[in-house]
């Protein structure tokens, strides 16, 4: 198949989606298809043979120059205009936006792919294609009104109202999905709150986990560092629960030597760096960010432990790679960690979100029990190796692919059939 791949964004290394589109795209193209990616900025690294073009936004967010003002000649057209537009009022118009801009690089090239799969986006340019008879298909990881939920419940006064402008569009991606014929995600978990918050008829969802790289994220030959406690957030948002860790963290060092190593960027006088100047363990945590695999791989697998601290996640890629690093699990009993991780206790301990208590007991009986530490990496490793593999989620891809072009041919059969009578 010729396959068009959509990313609005697919920052490399921290978040699902350029990781997503890299290991998709790797996948499919070792079972013979050819893939062609669209990303807007960041731009997502992809292996030797997968094409990328580049579908350029204003770059307002970038991480050297967040919320920035192009120069007025950077503007091209209509549809940058608006783009800046939304942001200067407190809208996000990524995924709008790209959406109109791959849509009209796709119906330039009407004709040179079989499929069109959308990574996340749900933007109304989208139904352009659909309507245009294009076979279309769409991941959504997780529905991101449970990161609206959890954000406006952290918020407080004129933040409530900026957030809730932030989040406007949701509107188009409930819309969007509602009109979209097939549709993936990556949990039973997020099936359930993709169906519920977005209206989308449950058996309209299909399920594909996600995978991982059993190469590059393995058990590290290197002893476990004494006391270190990985933990990654793509994100500094209260969803991903850092806040519960950090104060987690303060509690273990009263007794104990321990060092949380955050894989993340802070925003700069955060919540996060806030917080940490509070509980005064800057001498216990460290942050790095922008890692190769291989560097995040050795990290998570020469920590004692690894922490999901999350209060939801549609699925964790963070969980499946401790899993297959060998590294026992500390994780949220929230959203899809109990689908992904396995049994209590197994591969993961699970307690329950944003209870910093019981985090910290968690994490401190493992930190006392080697023995135990040994069998749960064993079994995580197991469970990885059995159940999350990048080749069968390229597999089980093509299958849905298969089924939106036999179904968008239907259609237009059936259409053409109308037409006669």
């Amino acid at each position: 198949m010729r396959i068009a791949l959509l990313s609005y964004r697919s920052k490399p290394h921290c978040g699902g989606q350029g990781v997503y589109v890299r290991y998709l795209s790797r996948g499919l193209l070792d079972l013979g298809h050819e893939v062609e990616v669209f990303s807007g900025q960041p731009y997502p690294e992809l292996d030797d043979g997968v094409t990328l073009t580049p579908v350029p936004s204003l770059d307002l967010y970038r991480e050297t120059d967040p919320f920035r003002t192009p120069h007025w000649r950077e503007i091209r057209d209509l549809v940058d205009v608006a783009e800046l537009g939304v942001m200067w009022s407190a809208g996000f118009p990524e995924p709008w936006t790209f959406s109109l801009r791959a849509a009209k690089a796709l119906r330039a090239r009407a004709g040179e792919f079989d499929v069109v799969h959308d990574n996340q986006c749900l933007g109304s340019g989208l139904l352009s294609l659909q309507r245009a008879g294009v076979p279309l298909v769409t991941t959504v990881h997780h529905p991101i009104t449970h990161d609206r939920r959890v954000d406006l419940a952290a918020a407080r006064g004129r933040r409530k109202l900026t957030l809730r402008r932030w989040y406007g569009f949701l509107r188009m991606q409930k819309r969007v999905a509602r009109r979209l014929p097939e549709m993936l995600t990556v949990s039973h978990s997020s099936a359930e709150a993709i169906s519920e918050d977005f209206a989308v008829p449950r058996d309209r969802l299909r399920v594909v986990p996600l995978g991982v790289d059993h190469e590059v994220f393995r058990p590290s030959e290197r002893p476990r560092v004494p006391g270190r406690i990985v933990a990654m957030a793509s994100a500094d948002t209260p969803l991903k629960g850092v806040g519960t860790l950090l104060e987690a963290v303060a509690k273990l060092r009263t007794e104990r030597h321990v060092e949380l190593v955050l894989v993340a960027k802070p925003t700069p006088g955060g919540p996060t760096e806030r917080l940490i100047d509070d509980l005064s363990i800057s001498d216990a945590v460290r942050t790095v960010h922008g890692i190769a695999d291989d560097e995040l791989a050795e990290l998570v697998g020469t920590a004692e432990l690894a922490c999901v601290p999350s209060l939801y996640e549609g699925f964790s890629l963070p969980a499946v790679e401790a899993l297959a690093c060998g590294t026992p699990l500390v994780a949220s009993r929230a959203g899809a960690i109990p689908e992904v991780v396995g049994e209590d206790g197994e591969a993961a301990q699970l307690v329950e979100p944003a209870d910093p208590e019981a985090l910290a007991r968690a994490l401190g009986d493992l930190l006392d029990d080697p023995e135990r530490r040994r069998r749960m990496g064993a079994a995580g490793r197991e469970r990885a190796l059995r159940r999350y593999s990048w080749p069968s989620v390229a597999a089980a891809t093509v299958d849905c692919y298969t089924e939106a072009i036999e179904k968008t041919r239907a259609r237009g059969a059936g259409a053409a059939g109308a037409g006669h009578r």
